[in-house]
């Protein structure tokens, strides 16, 4: 394959990732919106779940082909992104709010995932068993948003907890909006055939220009698979929905770990090398600077400055490290 072939399929599969990402995100936040869900909860879970389709297709794809650095390296890379890239571009738009269960609760859950991966991929690999310890922690957090999510609008009421999931999908049959079920459906599929393409190219370019994978998973792909969050979140800045784009990073970043790697280590058990430990570190690192940043319930213009000026530095390092630059 040519370098010409290659770098086409990159920008073809980021291409169709974005494009779907954005039919799949429109879909769901308008069947979301029908069970009347605040903006953070719409984030956390289904805007969330979304716009991390693409990471989990690349994933699957690269675990499926005996590439795991990519999809290793596309879950670290993708996580460090949504931190330092999309809450400080996103804050440098408009400041972000922080609702406040987001320093109570959804934080720690993602810092403790964070913390898990770590300490699974310290020991040089994140094996079968770990990966479904994962999956479930993401059933178990998605229950309990989920299932808290209704009284949040109607404090008090017995039918409001009812699961939100149901309602939504009742809304969507009584209302006749079953076009945003067809939405969710071209999404999914578009990011799909996307996630292969990008995947493919992706590593015949790392082939031809002498790059390890674990280095294009952390930047090619994770800047692709990235794209949809960003998109979302820099919308809802702009349209006056600043607090769906913090809580989006955070269910983003939760459902990568426990399961995208999860679901990535099920299919086969995933290496982790000497390189991509400290690349975790850093995740983790990003993960740890969100908090204090969160504690006066406002991310700021120059909190975000800083978030991104935190990835340029972890930039230069890679590529240093890497390429001798």
């Amino acid at each position: 394959m040519s370098i010409i072939t290659a770098t086409g399929m990159v920008v073809l599969g980021i291409a169709l990732l974005t494009f779907g990402g954005e039919l799949l995100v429109k879909g769901a936040i308008a069947l979301a919106r029908l069970a009347k869900v605040r903006p953070a909860i719409i984030g956390l879970t289904i805007v969330a779940f979304g716009t991390s389709l693409p990471e989990m297709a690349v994933s699957i794809f690269a675990a499926v082909g005996d590439k795991t650095d990519v999809a290793l390296g596309n879950v670290v890379g993708s996580n460090i992104l949504n931190v330092a890239l999309i809450v400080g571009l996103s804050a440098l738009i408009t400041t972000l709010p922080v609702h406040g269960r987001a320093v109570r609760l959804e934080w720690p859950f993602m810092f403790m995932a964070s913390v898990l991966a770590v300490v699974f991929g310290w020991r040089g690999q994140v094996t079968r068993a770990e990966g479904i310890f994962l999956v479930l922690l993401l059933i178990v957090f998605n229950w309990y948003i989920v299932r808290n999510a209704r009284p949040d609008v109607l404090r008090g009421s017995r039918e409001a907890s009812a699961s939100g999931v149901f309602d939504i999908a009742r809304a969507a049959l009584t209302t006749g909006v079953l076009i945003n079920l067809v939405w969710l459906t071209i999404g999914i599929v578009i990011l799909t055939t996307g996630g292969w393409i990008l995947v493919e190219g992706a590593v015949s370019l790392a082939r031809l220009a002498m790059v390890s994978e674990r280095v294009i998973g952390l930047t090619i792909v994770a800047i692709g698979t990235s794209l949809p969050e960003l998109a979302a979140c820099l919308a809802a800045a702009r349209k006056g929905h600043a607090e769906l784009a913090v809580a989006t990073v955070i269910g983003s970043n939760i459902f990568n770990i426990l399961g995208v790697l999860g679901v990535v280590a099920i299919i086969t058990p995933v290496e982790v090398s000497r390189a991509m430990e400290h690349d975790m570190f850093w995740m983790l690192g990003f993960s740890l600077a969100l908090l204090p940043m969160m504690r006066d319930r406002l991310v700021s213009r120059p909190e975000g400055a800083l978030l991104i000026g935190g990835w340029l530095v972890y930039l230069y390092w890679l590529l240093q490290r890497t390429l001798g630059i």
